[in-house]
């Protein structure tokens, strides 16, 4: 009786063992890699700001994000930025090849929630114009950052460095 029951349990065992055995093929993952294409800005063009407002975003990552990636894709488009808080784009683009039309159009393409109103073209951001000037000579970490990049004396908006005090 033993010798059945070690003949059985081994019979269980083996067919599990066979059973079990996967004859698929090794699975094949492919991964999208994304790559940056640097755009080719034309020097001799016309570059125009504006300043939208856009209704109906819920949350900063799925919605200012998605579409500040979709404008900065547009052909012509130098610049890009959705400020979910404040419900405000700005873009700076090439007029020849970007119109007021075209980024309403790429805007609601992204969902249909997405409504854009006030587009007005500026002179300089509204983010711009509230930036605070460095005192020339100020050599607070602030004030050096823009002077090294090329830019304008312009301290960040929270610069609080006895320089940045006062407003422009």
């Amino acid at each position: 009786m033993k010798t059945i029951k070690y003949i059985i349990a081994s019979a269980l065992c083996l067919l599990l063992v066979t059973s079990c055995k996967n004859n698929k093929e090794a699975e094949v993952k492919t991964v999208d890699v994304e790559t940056t294409v640097q755009k080719q800005l034309d020097p001799n063009a016309t570059y125009a700001k504006a300043e939208f407002t856009v209704k109906g975003m819920t949350c900063e990552i799925g919605c200012a994000a998605t579409i500040q990636k979709k404008i900065a894709k547009m052909d012509g488009v130098k610049f890009a930025k959705v400020d979910f808080k404040n419900e405000l784009a700005m873009v700076e683009y090439d007029e020849a090849k970007v119109n007021p039309n075209s980024l309403e159009e790429t805007v609601t393409s992204v969902a249909d929630i997405y409504k854009v109103s006030d587009m007005k073209t500026v002179e300089a951001f509204s983010s711009e114009a509230k930036a605070k000037v460095c005192k020339p000579g100020c050599e607070k970490d602030c004030c050096k950052k823009a002077a090294k990049e090329g830019k304008k004396m312009a301290c960040k908006a929270d610069c609080d460095k006895s320089c940045c005090a006062q407003k422009a």
